[in-house]
């Protein structure tokens, strides 16, 4: 999406920054992001949102930083407009305005240190958020619904038989039908209020990349299974290679370092059929993930690519898909001893 100056200009004016300098930021898939830099040096980011987040959600980020403001955890903060807005539109879409928290964002995990710091910052997260009390207004559908995504996968094969690339997503797409087979079944538990994408690139460290310090893009709060959530986590900060590559693998020293930091944040409130289930719905999140990469790699559709690196959206797609596979295959293969480790940092805590 390119966005005009003027109409970024224009938003501003709703929030009293006029002449602000404005800087675009690559990181994200869904909204744009644009740092904003006063004459004072005061910064903000101001964000596109993309037309899946109802402008109810804004609603819903308001009830939670509120909440973990109290409980004296940073997280970033909706900045009113003029009229008291907590968004404003221009031209049928809706912008919103962030306090700018200093840090760094990483594209992968690359010590023990950063999986320990991200995952403690996670299990605070869901410990200062045990008694809020408030009703989302802005609901997803179930997002780890696994079947459903499984389900496009095969649709997508089915519709695009003539796509160019479709012998190669139909390779990929036997393997992770074949492994998705097979897959364990998840207990029911009480939903827990999550954030509900708690990727690598959610999270601002320090400078170090050590220290973490908040989670960010927040239109995905909610309620969810914390095995769920802690599996959407785990597939993605212990692939130290990333996502955007084959070459990807399942590290067993940075899954021990992040259980051990989320463990040692939630002892008390997390139960056993929770923790026990964290490690089958990591490897059944990779899996998903692979399917809806692959299906994307025909429909061409969703996921924002980098025209940089790969000469096409399907082509991204595909790398994504095969890496995200690669890392479900990868923890198959240390599944064992991902359970002792499970065991002994949270039966111990």
């Amino acid at each position: 999406m390119n966005v005009d100056e003027n109409l970024l200009r224009a938003v501003l004016e709703h929030y009293g920054l006029d002449g602000a300098a404005i800087h675009p930021i690559q990181v994200g898939n869904i909204n744009r992001s644009f740092l904003i830099v006063t004459a004072d040096d005061r910064r903000f980011v101001l964000q596109w949102v993309n037309p899946l987040f109802p402008p109810a959600v804004h609603d819903d980020i308001e009830a939670v930083t509120a909440h973990l403001q109290k409980k004296h955890m940073l997280s970033p903060r909706l900045v009113r407009t003029r009229a008291g807005q907590l968004y404003t539109q221009a031209e049928g879409d809706c912008w919103r305005l962030f306090n700018y928290i200093e840090g760094i964002i990483c594209e992968r995990v690359e010590s023990e240190a950063a999986a320990h710091g991200a995952a403690g910052l996670l299990g605070r997260f869901h410990h200062a958020l045990l008694d809020l009390e408030h009703e989302f207004r802005s609901v997803r559908p179930a997002v780890h619904d696994t079947p459903r995504h499984l389900d496009n996968l095969r649709v997508a094969l089915a519709a695009h038989a003539d796509h160019p690339r479709h012998g190669d997503a139909s390779a990929l797409a036997v393997a992770i039908l074949e492994l998705a087979a097979a897959l364990p079944s998840l207990p029911p538990v009480a939903a827990r209020t999550v954030h509900g994408d708690p990727k690598i690139t959610n999270v601002i460290f320090d400078a170090a990349a050590e220290r973490a310090l908040c989670l960010i893009d927040l239109d995905t709060l909610g309620h969810m299974s914390l095995y769920l959530e802690l599996g959407d986590a785990l597939r993605s900060w212990c692939n130290p290679a990333g996502e955007d590559t084959r070459e990807t693998f399942f590290s067993l020293s940075l899954f021990q370092a992040a259980v051990q930091g989320y463990a040692g944040e939630t002892a008390g409130f997390i139960l056993e059929p929770e923790w026990r289930s964290i490690l089958p719905a990591t490897y059944r999140i990779s899996l998903e993930l692979a399917a809806r990469f692959c299906a994307d790699a025909l429909n061409e559709s969703f996921f924002n690519w980098d025209a940089r690196r790969f000469p096409d959206r399907s082509e991204h797609n595909l790398v994504r898909a095969a890496g995200q596979l690669q890392t479900a295959r990868s923890l198959h293969d240390q599944y064992g001893r991902a359970e002792q480790v499970l065991e002994h940092a949270f039966a111990r805590s």
